[in-house]
């Protein structure tokens, strides 16, 4: 070959060969990916949707016979104002990239809408129909409203004008009664969070008699917080009536369905909650909305500190790497559910066919046939045992007879005596006592006492 080349005039050099690891190899595929695709915008249709407790979402994205996994981490699965569903037609906005344990195409999703219908009435309607199939929107749960309350709670913005309304109201138709307000954001990501923080407050404290929630009229963009489930149950767990203020008469929100009463208006609100007016003290409103602006200012110079340190790189490669460990971890949670499914089957089947043949086998001719043999066992064993007690009387009758036979007694009732001398002892010689001496003869019936007197010669 080398020949060959210097002949032509040409050199051949092979070319290194570079050999990936698979790791290696996916992670520069999923770089690639990800920087061409850090931004697209897919639609289809939902299947095999999931939502484990970790709160992340998994789902495939199909069309026709095309098909892409999609996971929605709970950062952004929390902002949802929708249930997803198996068969929703949906736009799915986010980065496109590859799940490395796997080495699978995926879609990290940041947003999700339906196709069709807002995102905002799919919602309410979910909403609505879930919490009518609990009862929470049932007349018979529903508190009544005091006739003219002393004390009156209001879980509004104070800048808002619905509260201007009420208070205008208020102070017109009745002097004495006294207003607590709770201020709370009524449009934005925390209002349904501050607005449920108030009736909270009011429910636990006990210090009003019935809390009004207001808010002026807008869009459904601008209502969509009193659509919010945690705000609805809070509102149905209270102990004190609440009345939902929101919005105009056309209006309607999940607190209008509610709450214990819904007033077509604000100013409609503090016509029914009060019969006649009272002043309001306008030092503390303007102490309490000076307050009120100071620590939203202050919220929103911390939010953007927030915001500035979560653009950082070294935090977004860190979240990166949560979001990958919080993803594996809920595949292996599916997985082990799976497994124990499959080792629990054989079981289940296992004792049904156990059940099926206790259900068909006869107990009662068991203890039956148990009964007669225990009967027949028992009546052997009496048997033999009189059999036995019988013989043993016999044998002692017969050691008794000759016992008596061989007893010293029975002796004596022939006519001997037993001597015994001074000290107890049996006489058998009569050279061993003397004259004088004290003796007793035992007879078969009672005792003899003597003395020995001098032996005749």
């Amino acid at each position: 070959m080398s020949s060959l080349s210097g002949q032509f005039g040409f050199s051949f050099v092979p070319s290194d060969r570079r050999v990936w690891t698979v790791r290696d190899l996916v992670g520069a595929v999923r770089s690639h990916i990800e920087h061409e695709y850090s931004d697209a915008w897919v639609e289809g249709e939902i299947s095999n949707f999931r939502a484990p407790d970790s709160g992340h979402l998994y789902f495939t994205l199909k069309d026709g016979d095309a098909q892409i996994r999609v996971v929605m981490f709970r950062s952004a699965a929390r902002l949802l104002r929708f249930r997803p569903a198996d068969g929703m037609q949906v736009v799915v906005r986010g980065r496109v990239t590859i799940y490395e344990d796997r080495g699978e195409l995926q879609i990290s999703a940041e947003y999700l809408e339906p196709k069709g219908a807002g995102s905002l009435q799919v919602a309410f309607e979910q909403l609505k129909a879930k919490l009518a199939a609990e009862g929470l929107f049932s007349a018979d749960r529903k508190k009544a409203i005091p006739s003219l309350p002393a004390r009156i709670g209001i879980v509004t913005s104070p800048q808002a004008a619905a509260l201007r309304d009420i208070l205008n109201v208020l102070r017109r138709r009745h002097r004495s009664v006294n207003v607590v307000i709770y201020p709370a954001q009524v449009q934005g990501e925390t209002a349904a969070a501050e607005v449920a923080s108030g009736i909270r407050y009011f429910s636990r404290q006990r210090n009003v008699e019935v809390i009004l929630v207001a808010r002026g009229g807008g869009s459904a963009e601008d209502l969509a917080a009193f659509n919010d489930e945690g705000l609805a149950r809070t509102v149905a767990a209270s102990n004190v009536p609440v009345i939902s203020a929101v919005g105009h008469e056309t209006d309607f929100t999940i607190l209008d369905f509610v709450c214990d009463l819904r007033a077509p208006t604000p100013s409609a609100a503090a016509e029914l909650v009060i019969r006649s007016r009272q002043e309001v003290d306008e030092h503390a409103a303007a102490l309490h909305e000076r307050l009120s602006r100071a620590l939203r200012y202050r919220l929103l110079i911390m939010r953007q500190t927030l915001t500035q340190l979560a653009q950082h790189g070294a935090f977004g490669r860190m979240v990166d790497l949560i979001r990958q460990r919080q993803q594996k971890l809920d595949d292996l949670t599916h997985r082990a559910e799976r497994a124990q499914r499959q080792l629990l089957e054989p079981m289940r089947r296992r004792w049904e066919t156990v059940s099926a043949t206790v259900r068909h086998y006869d107990l009662r001719l068991v203890l039956s046939g148990m009964r007669k043999e225990l009967s027949a066992v028992t009546g052997t064993l009496l048997a033999a045992m009189r059999n036995l007690l019988l013989q043993n009387r016999v044998r002692s009758d017969r050691l008794g007879t000759a016992l008596e036979g061989l007893s010293p007694t029975a002796i004596l009732e022939r006519g001997y005596a037993l001597v015994f001398d001074a000290s107890g002892k049996l006489v058998k010689d009569a050279s061993r006592v003397h004259a004088g001496e004290e003796i007793s003869a035992r007879l078969a019936r009672g005792e003899i006492h003597a003395t020995v007197q001098k032996k005749r010669t």
